[in-house]
C-alpha cells in the first residue's frame, strides 16, 4: 500500500521488501549472456530442481517464457492447442503467430480447466490440408477464470493422451505457486504432468521481474538461444536474480495468507446488494465480481472504489478484479472491505 491507497489491480504491484533490496545490493554478478553470472545459475539451479527438470532459463517476464516455450516445442505452421481465456492466447500480443508462426486453437474450457475428452476431439489427423497439432498449452493457475485451481487428475490425463500422441505438453505455471500452496500437491509433481513449465517471480511472490522455463538440457539450450534472438539477454542480471532467490526463501510459505484474504474479501462482497461472485469463492487470490446494473455501473462502482483509495481492474463488460497480495494485511484488507461494503450495498 502506498499513501493510503489500497492496491488490489494485481499481485505485480508489491514493492520489494527491504530485505529483498539488501539481498539485491549485496548479490554476487557476473555476464549473464557469457553464462558468467553466478546469482543467476543459482536461481535456474533453484527453481529446476524445485519442478524436477534439468535446468531452468531466467526471462525477463511471463509472456517471453511463453513465446521462447513455443518457439522451442513448434515449427512455424503447426497448431497448439489452449484454453480459450488463457494469458497465452489473450494477453500476448498475437506473440504466437507473429514470433513462433503457430495458430492457437482456443478451446471453451470450464473456469479455465481443459478436459482430456475435449482435448482428444480438437488433435487435428494427420492430413495434407490441416496444421499438425503439436502443442498442448495449460494454464495454472488459471488468471481469467479468477486464479483457478488446474486439477492434477485432469492434468494426469491429459499427460496420457498427449504423451500417446506424440504432443508436448506445456504449462504456463506463472502462479503454480498458488496452486500448491492451496491444494499441497507438490511443485514438481505438477510439473511432471508437462514437458516443460515456465514461473513467474513477480507473481505473487514479491520479486519485481522475472520468469523461469524449466526443461531437458536440450530445450533449455534452445530457449536461450531464442532469449537472445527476442532481445532478453541480459548482462549483471543477478540483481535481479537475487531478488527471485529471496523470494522463493522468504513468499512461499505466506500465500496461504493472500489465499485466506481473498476468501475474506469473497465473503463480504457476498453479502452486497449490487454485486454477485464470479466463479464462487475463489481457489486462490483473485476475487471476480459482477456489477449487477450493467457495464456502465461497473464502471462507475470502479471509480467510486478508486475514490475512496482502492484500487481493481475490469475483468469483463460488467465484471471487476481484486487481487489480494504480500502488500495487503488485515488492517488493508478490513479498510478495503469496509469501502467495498459501502459502494457495493
Amino acid at each position: 500500500m502506498t499513501d493510503g491507497v489500497i492496491d488490489l489491480r494485481s499481485d505485480t504491484v508489491t514493492r520489494p521488501s527491504p530485505g529483498m533490496r539488501r539481498a539485491m545490493a549485496e548479490a554476487e554478478v557476473g555476464d549473464d549472456v557469457f553464462g558468467d553470472d553466478p546469482t543467476v545459475k543459482r536461481l535456474e539451479a533453484r527453481v529446476a530442481a524445485m519442478l524436477g527438470k534439468d535446468r531452468g532459463l531466467f526471462l525477463p517476464s511471463g509472456t517471453m517464457a511463453n513465446e521462447v516455450a513455443l518457439r522451442v516445442l513448434t515449427q512455424p505452421g503447426d497448431e497448439v492447442i489452449c484454453e480459450q481465456g488463457s494469458h497465452i492466447y489473450n494477453y500476448e500480443v498475437g506473440a504466437a503467430a507473429a514470433l513462433a508462426g503457430v495458430q492457437l486453437r482456443p478451446l471453451e474450457g470450464s473456469r479455465g480447466v481443459l478436459r482430456v475428452e475435449q482435448i482428444e476431439h480438437a488433435i487435428r489427423p494427420s492430413d495434407i490440408h490441416l496444421p499438425v497439432t503439436r502443442v498442448v498449452c495449460l494454464e495454472n493457475t488459471h488468471t481469467r477464470a479468477g486464479g483457478a485451481i488446474f486439477p492434477l487428475e485432469e492434468m494426469h490425463g491429459i499427460r496420457e493422451l498427449t504423451g500417446g500422441a506424440g504432443i508436448a505438453v506445456y504449462l504456463d505455471g506463472a502462479r503454480l505457486w498458488n496452486a500448491s500452496a492451496r491444494t499441497g500437491v507438490a511443485l514438481d509433481e505438477y510439473a511432471a504432468q508437462a514437458d516443460s513449465v515456465s514461473v513467474c517471480l513477480s507473481k505473487g511472490l514479491g520479486a519485481p521481474v522475472g520468469s523461469v522455463f524449466v526443461g531437458d538440457h536440450s530445450m533449455v539450450e534452445r530457449a536461450r538461444r531464442y532469449r537472445k534472438m527476442y532481445g532478453g539477454g541480459m548482462r549483471q542480471v543477478g540483481i535481479l536474480a537475487a531478488a527471485g532467490l529471496y523470494a522463493l526463501e522468504h513468499n512461499i510459505a505466506r500465500l496461504e495468507e493472500d489465499h485466506r484474504r481473498a476468501a475474506q474479501l469473497a465473503e463480504a462482497v457476498e453479502g452486497c446488494s449490487r454485486a454477485r461472485l464470479v466463479g464462487g469463492k475463489p481457489d486462490t487470490n483473485m476475487v471476480v465480481l459482477e456489477v449487477l446494473d450493467g457495464p456502465a455501473e461497473a464502471s462507475r462502482v470502479q471509480e467510486e472504489l478508486a475514490a475512496r483509495s482502492v484500487l481493481v481492474v475490469p475483468f469483463g463488460a460488467s465484471q471487476l478484479r481484486a487481487v489480494t497480495h504480500l502488500d495487503i494485511g488485515d488492517g488493508e484488507l478490513e479498510k478495503a472491505i469496509s469501502v467495498f461494503r459501502a459502494v457495493l450495498s
